[in-house]
């Protein structure tokens, strides 16, 4: 059974489980794609209603839940949010996403289990199921040379606001390749292949098409580049090009 295949058969599962019992079933934390392919199922037909949250609004990795229509009791997604900090700011090292991501999977734990990473200053902070949360605070000690401090986060106020970085130009038109070419300063033409790729999504839903037009506050994803918000339209030049601006996620 090829992976794809063994994945939706899973997600069915957790659907009919859920259903046939009563009770809300979760997901690992999924990939842009592996959402993409959840919501392209017909779930509502197995009787269940379908629900994805990060930890955090407009996180990149979700687990989706799956719950009855009837469902009577209240219930939350089983995330924590852990804190990493150094023990002395002093003598840390600069560390990056990929270096936090390194020292959590050489502990031997699947990506699965993992969902964002915000990375601030000399910081970061990572969601994670509940049961591995222990875990991780008793086995993470070091992040490259680095002796590091785990906490769990129990207020979410504490947790690093996204920064954005505007960027504004002009397109001939509000088209999803014109769109992404100036957020990342790239030509339009480098663009098209990521698009039929299968490497672009709005809102978590695969596009594939060049010529599909986002609406104003669509977050849009491009695996191996990035994302950003798009804040719409501001103006329209003297020679019929639209004015735009995105905000990049950095």
């Amino acid at each position: 059974m090829e992976k794809q295949d063994f994945f939706l058969k899973r997600i069915r599962e957790l659907a009919n489980l859920s259903y046939q019992r009563d009770i809300v079933t979760f997901s690992d934390f999924l990939n842009l794609n592996e959402q993409n392919m959840v919501n392209s199922q017909n779930l509502r037909a197995l009787g269940v209603t379908v629900q994805s949250f990060g930890g955090y609004k407009n996180a990149e990795r979700q687990m989706v839940a799956f719950h009855p229509d009837a469902l009577a009791f209240p219930w939350e997604f089983p995330i924590d949010c852990l804190k990493i900090e150094p023990v002395s700011g002093k003598f840390a090292d600069a560390l990056s996403h990929r270096d936090y991501l390194g020292a959590l999977l050489n502990l031997g734990v699947d990506r699965s289990v993992l969902g964002d990473i915000l990375v601030r200053d000399k910081c970061a902070w990572f969601f994670c199921h509940k049961k591995m949360t222990d875990f991780f605070i008793e086995n993470l000690c070091r992040v490259r040379h680095t002796n590091i401090l785990i906490t769990k986060v129990n207020n979410p106020d504490e947790l690093p606001k996204p920064k954005l970085e505007p960027v504004s130009g002009t397109c001939s038109s509000v088209r999803l390749d014109s769109l992404i070419a100036m957020a990342f300063k790239a030509s339009r033409s480098s663009m098209v292949s990521y698009i039929e790729g299968g490497l672009v999504f709005v809102n978590g839903k695969l596009i594939t098409s060049n010529g599909y037009e986002p609406k104003e506050g669509d977050i849009i994803s491009v695996r191996g580049k990035g994302r950003f918000l798009f804040e719409g339209v501001s103006h329209q030049t003297k020679k019929g090009r639209c004015g735009v601006r995105v905000s990049l996620y950095v």
